[in-house]
């Protein structure tokens, strides 16, 4: 049976769909069979695999808002062991048609219930907002993990996604955790990032993972390649980081 694991943060721009994109390429290399949900109304994780939101008719929407089935949904990617489904255009108003459907917290959990037992991993990648689409998110899932930067704003917003995160495991998914914390965008070269690293590290403890990704030019570079870095330069100081890292995660799996 598959994990669901979530990559959530409320401030955008921190690395999480780069992270949510190159872990799951890169648990596919490693011989899992992984899919990615793309529920981020950006749809970042999709045109990052090389799929045009514009024009695709198969989407996460069309699950959430529309009943259908995720495995009519699912598209594979170019990369062998992992699959999306993928976000397109409708899903810019999919929190304002899912305020109207019952059990609206929940659509998204028994939809992948149904494939579950097909994956090792389904990853999800969380809209950096807290609304009912990340709720959906949480509650489908087994764990979330946290990309965030080593700067202060960082510190600021993450007490608010920890209070959301606590209170949809009162209400909605009492086994909801933390799976971990990565930072991401990484300059080892400001006196302040490596501060409030310790700070992270003093919060989050052993959830916060050795592996730290650095900032890198070819990890921004790669989705508007439509690829994941392992695909665009699987040497470059970025890949190397995701490489280890998803390693990293794996070996916690055991």
């Amino acid at each position: 049976m598959g994990k669901i694991i979530s990559f959530s943060n409320k401030k955008g721009g921190v690395g999480k769909t780069t992270t949510a994109v190159n872990m799951a390429a890169y648990c596919a290399d490693m011989g899992k069979k992984v899919l990615l949900v793309d529920v981020d109304s950006q749809g970042n994780a999709t045109t990052g695999l090389g799929f045009s939101k514009s024009s695709l008719k198969k989407s996460v929407y069309n699950v959430l808002v529309e009943d259908e089935p995720a495995a009519q949904n699912i598209m594979q990617t170019q990369v062998n062991g992992l699959d999306i489904l993928p976000a397109n255009v409708d899903l810019t108003g999919a929190e304002v048609d899912l305020v109207y459907k019952r059990f609206r917290e929940k659509i998204l959990k028994e939809a992948l219930a149904k494939v579950k037992d097909s994956y090792d991993y389904i990853f999800i990648d969380c809209p950096p907002s807290l609304g009912l689409l990340t709720i959906n998110a949480w509650v489908a899932s087994d764990s979330v993990i946290i990309p965030m930067q080593a700067e202060y704003y960082a510190l600021e917003g993450v007490s608010q996604l920890m209070n959301t995160i606590s209170m949809v495991k009162q209400h909605l998914n009492p086994a909801l955790r933390i799976e971990g914390v990565v930072i991401t965008l990484y300059d080892g070269r400001a006196l302040i990032a490596k501060q409030i690293t310790v700070e992270i590290k003093k919060f989050f403890k052993e959830k916060l993972y050795e592996i730290i990704v650095p900032r890198n030019v070819r990890l921004a570079e790669a989705p508007s390649h439509g690829v994941p870095i392992m695909l665009y330069d699987p040497k470059c100081v970025g890949a190397r980081a995701y490489r280890a890292l998803t390693e990293e995660f794996l070996s916690r799996q055991k």
